[in-house]
Parts: C-alpha cells; sequence; structure tokens
C-alpha cells in the first residue's frame, strides 16, 4: 500500500521534469531558430496566448468555475485554482494598485526554470513568456497587460508577473442570447 501512494508522488516528480526538460527544449530551439532573444521572447508569447485560449475550454470544465464578477476575483481564480492545477504552485497576489486594475503574482517557486541557467549571451531572454502568453490568452474576453517584472533567473529573489486591466471584450453574442 506505501508502495503504491509513493509511486504516486513519483510520477508527478517525472511528469514535472519532464515537462520542465521539454520546455528547456523547447526555448533552446527557438533560440537557435531566432536572431534575437526579443525575437524568442515574442514567440513565447504568441505560442503561450495559443495555448491560453485553449486551456480556458478545459480549465472550466474541470474546474467549475463560474464566471467572475470582477479582477480581484479573477485574480484569485488565476492563483488559488488555475496555477496550482497545472503548474502545482499557488503564487501570491500582492501589489494591488489603488484603483484595483492592477496586481501581481509572485511565484516563490517557477517550475519551469527548474535546471536552467541562462547563458550570458541571452541576457534579455525572457525564458518564461509562455506563461505571459497562457494568461492573455485564457483571458481573452479582456483586455489585459502581462509582464514579467522580476525573474530568479536574473538575480531576483522571486518571480513577479505583473497584471494590467485594461477593459473588457464584449461578447458579440446575437440578440436574445446570453
Amino acid at each position: 500500500m506505501s508502495r503504491q501512494a509513493g509511486r504516486g508522488t513519483e510520477s508527478k516528480k517525472m511528469n514535472s521534469e519532464l515537462f520542465t526538460l521539454t520546455y528547456g527544449a523547447l526555448v533552446t530551439q527557438l533560440c537557435k531558430d531566432y536572431e534575437n532573444d526579443e525575437d524568442v521572447n515574442k514567440q513565447l508569447d504568441k505560442m503561450g496566448y495559443n495555448i491560453g485560449v485553449r486551456l480556458i475550454e478545459d480549465f472550466l470544465a474541470r474546474s467549475n468555475v463560474g464566471r467572475c464578477h470582477d479582477f480581484r476575483e479573477t485574480a484569485d481564480v488565476i492563483a488559488k485554482i488555475a496555477f496550482k492545477m497545472y503548474l502545482g504552485i499557488t503564487p501570491s497576489i500582492t501589489n494591488w494598485s489603488p484603483g484595483g486594475d492592477e496586481f501581481s503574482l509572485i511565484l516563490e517557486n517557477n517550475p519551469l526554470v527548474d535546471f536552467v541557467e541562462l547563458p550570458d549571451n541571452h541576457s534579455s531572454l525572457i525564458y518564461s513568456n509562455l506563461l505571459c502568453g497562457v494568461l492573455r490568452g485564457a483571458l481573452e474576453m479582456m483586455a489585459v497587460d502581462v509582464k514579467f517584472v522580476q525573474d530568479t533567473l536574473k538575480g531576483d529573489s522571486v518571480t513577479e508577473i505583473r497584471m494590467k486591466f485594461i477593459r473588457r471584450i464584449e461578447d458579440n453574442l446575437p440578440a436574445g442570447e446570453e
């Protein structure tokens, strides 16, 4: 019995490590394919956006979370449910702007950067930029600005993702449907 319990944890760790190494191989290939870090950053964001647009459907089906009524509720769902579900971490929500339209997600441990050291010639690479794209894509019903402010790969003590609500994009549903 205890053997099986140990295998579940071991399997999750192996899956996590496989994901991390696969992501690293993807970033490495992008660095070879594109001439500068800015182009790689754009590609990671674009790929993340496309993932986020599709991932939101899976998230809504698996989590049974309804429509969020404000940006604070959206932040809670992202941090406490989505990050936990897909990355196994729960970032803290901090640094709310006075207007409540901007906040930071603080990742004490970013699972994408396990086993990673940035080479000196890639100092402007935003290695985990895929996450910004995923968040933008998942929140495509609102315009949001998502960017990295701090990164442990660049010597910061934590990884900080800053999210800013710009506007809600209205549904274009036919008359009478809601």
